[in-house]
């Protein structure tokens, strides 16, 4: 889905949460949203990440974005009440949230898998997750229209040998997004996966060492999808399973 056409207007006024804002995807989706008139709130564990991307969307001139770090890993219950509080009353809504930020872990044999590095992927990967979407409803309940995307992976739809944690960690949050799409069905909400595909990010490298990075996308190239999950255009789409790099058109 890599033809779709954006217009330069299609998040307007909109407010749009991104997770794992200060790198790779996550920081190219923050700007991409902006620089379609959304007002991007930027969640990552680094302050100082967050703030490059900040800097960079302002003086490109687009809507002045929000910062808000915090550390997945070790984020409580009353942590995401705490930040859909202020969300609530600096924009009293959420029109979007963009689940992108998630850890790797060891590429190992599961016999081998440690079962505290596979608790520490799930808190991150999954349980932050749902915190997040549990403290955020309200918020995004109060948008016209909301989207809520999960990000996934292509070892999350199909299991591969040595993906571990992070696979299972994918598998799972299929499942969440797709209990959740028919929680929400006929709603003002909407909820949809990416799995971004082979794409040249930090994350990437780790995994595959030995790669040519030029032989893979950059995450600007995959933001077509982005942005169609996240705009009204997708408004009928809920509860799919969608891949960054296929290239059948999206249909109005």
């Amino acid at each position: 889905m890599l033809d779709y056409q954006a217009k330069k207007d299609l998040l307007t006024n909109k407010i749009i949460l991104v997770t794992g804002a200060g790198d790779g995807i996550g920081r190219t989706a923050a700007i991409t949203y902006a620089a379609h008139g959304a007002t991007v709130i930027l969640l990552g564990r680094t302050q100082r990440k967050l703030e490059a991307v900040y800097d960079q969307i302002v003086a490109q001139g687009y809507p002045q974005p929000a910062i808000m770090p915090l550390d997945l890993a070790s984020a409580t219950v009353g942590d995401y009440q705490h930040m859909a509080a202020l969300i609530d009353a600096q924009f009293g809504r959420l029109d979007g949230l963009l689940h992108n930020a998630s850890l790797l872990g060891t590429l190992t044999l599961l016999e081998q898998l440690p079962l505290q590095e596979l608790e520490l992927l799930l808190k991150v990967n999954v349980v932050a997750e749902l915190a997040m979407t549990q403290a955020l409803l309200p918020l995004l309940r109060q948008a016209s229209t909301a989207s809520i995307l999960f990000t996934s992976s292509g070892v999350g739809r199909k299991g591969r040998a040595y993906w571990g944690a992070y696979a299972i960690s994918k598998f799972a949050t299929e499942g969440m997004m797709q209990v959740l799409a028919d929680e929400i069905d006929g709603s003002s909400v909407r909820a949809n996966s990416i799995n971004p595909g082979g794409t040249r990010t930090t994350m990437r490298a780790s995994a595959y060492p030995a790669e040519d990075p030029l032989t893979l996308k950059t995450p600007q190239e995959i933001m077509p999808l982005y942005l169609y999950l996240m705009g009204d255009d997708s408004l009928h789409e809920n509860g799919q399973a969608f891949s960054a790099q296929l290239k059948p058109t999206i249909s109005k």
